[in-house]
């Protein structure tokens, strides 16, 4: 995503607004090995709050991965 940085004297200058990733590691009891994924935290949010499993699922159904 694109904007501008806005001085006090009201000078734009652009600027890129990147997504917030962090390196993080997962474990998956069913096959009872960790996998490290590059996601965003709003990523990391939705995978505690469903579960690494029914993320992964929904994800090759969608045809994702």
């Amino acid at each position: 995503m694109n904007g501008h940085n806005v001085s006090n004297s009201n000078v734009k200058t652009k600027r890129k607004f990147y997504p917030n990733l962090q390196v993080k590691k997962f474990y998956i009891p069913e096959e009872d090995r960790w996998i490290t994924l590059k996601v965003s935290t709003s990523a990391v949010k939705t995978i505690n709050k469903n579960g690494i499993s029914a993320v992964i699922n929904k994800f090759l159904k969608k045809g994702y991965i």
